[in-house]
């Protein structure tokens, strides 16, 4: 499995809704995301790791 782009779509408490470029949604963590992310940022999964874009 290759890279995965996401867009922070909205910031619940603990936790961040992703949106993919494909249109999937994911509930992920806030913790296992990069300090300071915030509504509308761009990340990037790879490496089972998320970076800011």
């Amino acid at each position: 499995m290759g890279p995965i782009h996401y867009i922070v779509k909205q910031i619940m408490g603990d936790y961040a809704l992703l949106l993919s470029e494909e249109g999937v949604e994911n509930q992920v963590a806030l913790a296992l995301l990069p300090p300071g992310v915030d509504e509308g940022d761009r990340l990037l999964w790879e490496n089972l790791c998320y970076t800011l874009e």
